[in-house]
């Protein structure tokens, strides 16, 4: 049988209150999404610059439209396309 690439399910400690239960299952990657923490959207910002400055865009900016930036990921795969 082979080993499960994944980490063992994380289980709570014995002896945890029921409150505390209920808190730490509510601990989940949507919830954090969702409140979105100080931290987490500096680090997605600080990503998104260095993403754009990866593609070469240099009039990138936090704001620009999603449309903007779908236009130019699906121009630069189909440029890409062609040159293969």
């Amino acid at each position: 049988m082979t080993a499960s690439p994944y980490p063992d399910r994380i289980e709570p400690k014995p002896g945890l209150s029921e409150a505390d239960a209920r808190a730490l299952q509510k601990r989940t990657l949507t919830n954090l999404y969702n409140q979105r923490p100080a931290r987490l959207a500096q680090a997605h910002a600080q990503l998104d610059a260095a993403v754009a400055a990866a593609y070469g865009w240099q009039d990138w900016h936090a704001d620009m439209p999603d449309d903007e930036i779908l236009r130019r990921l699906l121009a630069l795969n189909l440029e890409r396309a062609q040159a293969q």
